[in-house]
């Protein structure tokens, strides 16, 4: 077993994940998924949210969080991994367009392939925006 597939590599591999979310660094977040990654968002119109497949869609996605919210964070609290399995508790803040606050707790499940994430599937609470 290599190093990136053991669970202290998993691990490190969570770390870089969400500290380039929080750099808003798309090539950083993107080395992190392998090149047929699918991502189900917290919303959509499907029971599991909306599925994006493939680095493009998800790295449009991203991008668009950080083009709407320019100080958005996800602060971790908890990583916890169970061999191809993962799980990062994680405080989602922002500031909208119209100067409303966004701060929602959240989780997100993934599953490895190899070294790399396959598949993230996103939940966060559902909170009303807080005033300016």
């Amino acid at each position: 077993m290599s190093e990136a597939t053991t669970e202290a590599g998993r691990h490190a591999l969570l770390e870089r994940l969400f500290a380039a979310f929080n750099r808003h660094d798309a090539d950083g977040v993107m080395a992190c998924f392998t090149p047929g990654v699918v991502f189900d968002t917290a919303a959509g119109p499907e029971a599991h949210g909306r599925r994006l497949t493939g680095q493009d869609a998800v790295r449009a996605a991203f991008v668009a969080v950080w083009t709407d919210m320019p100080d958005v964070a996800w602060t971790v609290s908890r990583h916890t991994l169970a061999g191809e399995r993962a799980t990062s508790e994680w405080l989602f803040t922002g500031t909208r367009a119209d100067g409303g606050r966004v701060a929602v707790e959240g989780v997100d499940l993934f599953v490895f392939e190899g070294p790399l994430i396959a598949r993230k599937s996103a939940f966060r609470k559902d909170r009303p925006v807080q005033a300016a």
